[in-house]
């Protein structure tokens, strides 16, 4: 893997999110867990580049998150969508490897695991956390994303370091 910039990355955040998909993996080397988002934004704040992912407080990644604050956000080729869909997005890692069962290869990074198959890895570090909690919503067209099931905690996290798969 190549260390880049994220303003090299010469896709928008929203094609990212969309098209490639994403994994959040949190924890470290020992011990660690993926899910996939498939929405999320990149941007900047507090003079900081920044992503902001949104977790909700069932998912075994949460529990990661909480205890470390390192973790990664890869994106992945279109080719990945099923394993990322089946595996990392409907399995729980408290059931299941998910590395194993998807045949991805964990990769160590800057004190957080990414995947060999990731065409994009972001390092990032959380700065803050709030839950998101539907009382707060001002468009009540967003309660449709929740409807009785867990709420989300939203994760405004710095991006240390990008890499790029130079073979993916």
């Amino acid at each position: 893997m190549k260390e880049i910039g994220i303003r090299d990355i010469k896709i928008s955040a929203p094609e990212l999110f969309d098209g490639c998909w994403a994994l959040v993996t949190a924890g470290d080397e020992k011990a660690f867990n993926s899910m996939t988002v498939s929405w999320g934004a990149l941007g900047e704040i507090w003079g900081k580049d920044a992503t902001f992912v949104f977790i909700r407080h069932n998912r075994y990644t949460y529990e990661f998150i909480e205890k470390n604050p390192l973790f990664t956000l890869s994106f992945y080729d279109e080719k990945y969508k099923p394993a990322l869909g089946k595996i990392f997005g409907a399995a729980s890692g408290r059931d299941i490897d998910k590395a194993k069962e998807s045949g991805f290869t964990p990769l160590p990074v800057d004190g957080a695991v990414t995947y060999k198959q990731a065409k994009y890895t972001a390092v990032c570090r959380v700065m803050a956390s709030q839950d998101i909690e539907e009382s707060s919503f001002i468009d009540g067209g967003l309660g449709q994303w929740y409807d009785g099931s867990p709420i989300h905690k939203m994760y405004i996290s710095e991006i240390i370091k990008v890499y790029e798969n130079e073979a993916g």
